[in-house]
């Protein structure tokens, strides 16, 4: 417990040094952005290649992602229902709901959580093969064909949305290090040394530019009926981590990856799905404002999560 307690207290200074950097006007809105690029595209791949090269991942993978699958699946599965039964909502507005619902923020928050709250990047991984190489893709797919005017065919959307996962750094690390994990290759000194140097910007970049974004970023404003935010939140912070907590004990998962995945679920909403809802201007508002609300009631959550399991 001390240990989670000292990875929180890391986590929660180095953001508080992104707010005070933004605070004094030393970096901006641009440098957020560079720093943002940078981890994403560059460092955290970077992080994940290691990581999971350096993992034993042949047992690993299997029993916990079909956990984290069933807390996807019983987070989801309700609003869909609720959105499609009751509020007769289009598809395309139901695909940015279930995943405020259920798609985590893997990517920025997950990585530093997996590594200083947890103890292991590599616990991530999971999570983010499922979101990336499924979850996005079917989303995407929902939203390019409700958008207006759009001339592509089933086949083509399909077809697009079945590359997306490999345009993402993310997980086409991820994937490296799985085949380079499994073959048992190992890479020359020469090789691995750079890019763990590299590697170890990514989680003090993403938690420095997002405290940046605490400061300088907007605040959600009205327009969401307080009953859908509270039923998205709901689902995303209890019903979510419940359901991977229920499904890797049924499944046998061991004590610290089982305290992993009830973490990973517990997650906020990720910040790319208002990216995706204002791309194809459907449910900017709900999107905007469940990622404000689960990012700050994360932190309570994954705290008792933590007392209660670990």
């Amino acid at each position: 417990m001390h240990d989670v307690l000292l990875g929180f207290t890391t986590i929660a200074a180095v953001i508080a040094v992104g707010y005070g950097i933004a605070a004094v006007r030393l970096l901006d809105e641009h440098a957020q952005t560079v720093l943002t690029r940078l981890s994403f595209f560059v460092a955290s791949p970077c992080l994940l290649f290691v990581v999971m090269s350096e993992t034993d991942v042949a047992g690993f993978l299997s029993r916990n992602l079909v956990a984290t699958a069933a807390g996807v699946a019983v987070a989801a599965i309700p609003y869909v229902l609720v959105a499609t039964l009751v509020q007769r909502r289009r598809a395309d507005e139901t695909a940015i709901g279930a995943m405020c619902s259920a798609y985590c923020n893997a990517g920025n928050l997950g990585l530093p959580v997996a590594a200083y709250v947890l103890g292991d990047a590599a616990l991530i991984a999971p999570m983010l093969l499922l979101q990336l190489g499924v979850l996005q893709p079917i989303a995407l797919m929902v939203l390019d064909a409700g958008r207006e005017g759009t001339r592509r065919t089933r086949s083509e959307a399909f077809w697009r949305a079945a590359r997306l996962p490999f345009t993402n750094p993310l997980t086409v690390a991820t994937l490296l290090g799985l085949a380079t994990s499994l073959t048992g290759l190992r890479l020359p000194d020469f090789v691995m040394e750079p890019v763990g140097l590299i590697g170890g910007l990514a989680v003090p970049g993403v938690l420095i530019a997002y405290g940046i974004s605490l400061r300088l970023g907007p605040l959600p404003g009205r327009g969401v009926p307080a009953v859908e935010l509270g039923f998205v939140t709901f689902l995303k912070l209890v019903v979510q981590p419940l359901g991977a907590y229920v499904a890797g004990r049924l499944l046998g998962v061991d004590d610290v990856a089982l305290l992993a995945l009830t973490v990973t679920a517990a997650l906020p909403s990720a910040q790319n799905i208002f990216v995706h809802a204002t791309r194809f201007g459907r449910a900017e508002l709900l999107a905007r404002d469940a990622i404000f609300v689960t990012t700050i009631g994360s932190v309570p959550a994954i705290t008792v999560i933590t007392l209660l399991v670990a």
